[in-house]
């Protein structure tokens, strides 16, 4: 029998305040989760964490780290650079090994009926986990802000708790995201020689809603602690777009205004995609040969042979 393996990669609306960092993620690794990264960023005032485990330990860690987090974190105290609408601000699942995206989807709906029943906090579905495909940037338009004051016509949340009495959204946890997806890459460029108008101007063209690059989200922020400019990107669909291909771009358009890119800050993990589709353009790899990529053949191994040994120890 394979491994089940879940990741879930939850982004938390504190970045200065390392103890309700440290206290959430904690409650992860309580509830039987292996935290595989976590970090924090100020600027953003913003924290991802990404922890993996089977379905069933994924769903509890979830769960324990949003009841943290509403908690622990006032989003009417709360102001950094990257939107947000809740305190717990998006849960995505994505299937590693042994599930689909089906069963990340009905992780999604399972912890969001617990986040909504049991903490008491309105829930948005988003990606494979929305009945409407919805995107995180159309939730999220006008922030926590726009949503506690009242639920736009167009925003309706999936699920709201019982006997909810506000008009809008919870007045200090906000909304949750919960989402179903596939791996992604998560990374922000640093650029210099542009304004920030310039550099909005960048990611317009970069992100597919403007009419760029397949699968990918870009914006661009000013991180006053720096004093630096930074395009931040989500690439959601490594299929339609590689790596290689969004950086190549980034950097033409870049240098098209004047400006140059200093470096390249990934969140969360590094996907195997990153580094692969710039070694095939460098080495000019023949055909198959990142088929056989050794962390790929090693995880594998592992899916197929851990679990079993473990039950029968």
């Amino acid at each position: 029998m394979t491994a089940r393996v879940l990741e879930a990669v939850p982004n938390f609306s504190e970045g200065r305040d390392l103890a309700v960092v440290e206290a959430i993620v904690d409650a992860i690794r309580s509830a039987g989760a292996d935290v595989l990264d976590w970090s924090a960023d100020p600027d953003h005032h913003r924290s991802v964490v990404t922890f993996v485990g089977s379905p069933e330990i994924v769903e509890e860690a979830a769960v324990a780290s949003a009841r943290v987090a509403f908690e622990r974190i006032d989003l009417r105290k709360h102001s950094g650079v990257h939107p947000r609408v809740g305190a717990l601000d998006v849960l995505p699942f994505a299937p590693l090994t042994g599930l689909s995206i089906e069963d990340a989807r009905a992780v999604a709906w399972r912890v969001g009926e617990r986040i909504s029943g049991e903490l008491g906090v309105p829930v948005f579905f988003y990606g494979h986990a929305s009945p409407e495909s919805r995107s995180l940037g159309a939730i999220r338009r006008g922030g926590f802000e726009r949503l506690v004051s009242g639920w736009p016509a167009d925003r309706q949340p999936d699920l709201l708790p019982p006997r909810w009495t506000h008009s809008g959204a919870h007045p200090t946890a906000g909304v949750c995201c919960v989402g179903a997806r596939n791996i992604l890459l998560a990374w922000n460029v640093y650029i210099d020689g542009l304004t920030l108008e310039q550099a909005r101007g960048v990611a317009a063209q970069l992100r597919e809603t403007g009419g760029g690059l397949p699968g990918l989200r870009a914006l661009a922020l000013y991180l006053p602690s720096r004093d630096a400019l930074q395009i931040s990107m989500n690439l959601e669909d490594l299929a339609a777009t590689t790596p290689a291909e969004a950086f190549a771009y980034l950097e033409q358009l870049v240098a098209a205004r004047g400006g140059r890119v200093i470096e390249t800050e990934i969140i969360g993990l590094l996907p195997d995609e990153l580094a692969l589709s710039a070694a095939e353009r460098f080495y000019r790899l023949q055909a198959g040969t990142t088929d056989r990529l050794l962390s790929r053949r090693l995880v594998h191994h592992l899916a197929k042979n851990v679990e079993p040994a473990a039950r029968n120890e």
